[in-house]
């Protein structure tokens, strides 16, 4: 035996090396499976696919710009607007298919009151999607 006895009378000493042959006689046997598998995983099938030609139509939503201004005064689509026909134009809005997507401009003197009743009137009306349309900070004058 490679590793000695735990008897008395045997005089050589204890191998204290672990036996790599059992190792190494695992490590062939898994080379070889590989070996033989891995052409199996890569072998593909050639069909050949039906081509479409057609593209998906999407219907993009028109916007509905509704602005205002300083005083107070409402314009859609840079038409202006009264304050009464605010609210049926909205649910006329609201009532298309596909719903527009409305956005908002306000100028900077414009009352935050005035923008959240519009803002209210809109979702009431029932518009789900509203944005804000802002300008964007100009380069500092060198």
């Amino acid at each position: 035996m490679a590793f000695g006895g735990f008897n008395n009378g045997d005089s050589r000493p204890l191998q204290s090396e672990i036996n790599m042959v059992p190792l190494i006689d695992v490590m062939l046997v898994l080379l070889i499976v590989f070996m033989i598998t891995a052409p199996l995983l890569t072998h593909s099938v050639k069909i050949d696919l039906p081509q479409a030609s057609s593209q998906p139509n999407e219907e993009k939503p028109e916007t509905v710009s509704l602005a205002i201004n300083g005083e107070g005064q409402l314009f859609w689509n840079n038409e202006p607007l009264d304050e009464v026909a605010l609210p049926l134009r909205l649910q006329a809005a609201a009532e298309q298919k596909p719903q527009p997507e409305l956005h908002l401009r306000a100028d900077r003197e414009t009352r935050y009151q005035k923008l959240a009743e519009v803002m209210s009137q809109a979702r009431e009306a029932g518009i789900e999607k509203m944005g804000f349309i802002t300008l964007p900070e100009s380069a500092p004058a060198e």
